[in-house]
């Protein structure tokens, strides 16, 4: 089994404590709300979002994927770090075995910097390309925007 691995960085103008907040620790509130046509809802199957928590998420019908599963491996949120591992989706992984993510927010003036690692677990002879990657990379940038565009919108959320 392979493993790819993908890092990148994203700024923001939102303070790390209100980003890590939305993304992370309210991510079962605040995301539904922010993007309802896109996230139905995100639950948790087991525990409250501490370390050893599954959650999970369901997109909306427009969606090429209806839910995905993931476990939170470790949750520092005095430092702004979770990791988390995607467990189980709907859509068949027949290249990847699992996903892991690595998320950490750096304060930078006002804002902040996102930190992302993505380990891509790959099945026995299995291949993946940098474009397969990307797509889903820009996802979640679009997510990562519009949370950013709500809080500073919104001020007193995740103050």
């Amino acid at each position: 089994m392979g493993v790819i691995t993908y890092s990148m960085e994203v700024t923001s103008a939102v303070a790390p404590s209100r980003m890590f907040k939305a993304l992370v620790l309210e991510s079962h509130v605040i995301l539904p709300k922010i993007v309802p046509e896109g996230i139905k809802s995100v639950e948790f199957i087991e525990g409250d979002g501490g370390v050893g928590s599954i959650k999970q998420t369901n997109f909306g019908e427009s969606s090429h994927i209806k839910y995905t599963k993931h476990k939170v491996e470790a949750l520092d949120a005095g430092s702004f770090y979770c990791k988390y591992t995607m467990i189980e989706s709907d859509i068949k992984f027949d290249k990847i075995e699992l996903v892991t993510e690595e998320v950490k927010f750096v304060a930078a003036g006002s804002g902040c910097v996102c930190k992302m690692t993505s380990e891509y677990h790959l099945k026995e002879g299995c291949e993946l390309k940098e474009e397969e990657i990307k797509k889903g990379k820009d996802k979640a940038m679009g997510l990562y925007k519009a949370v950013e565009e709500y809080l500073v919108a919104n001020p007193d959320v995740c103050a």
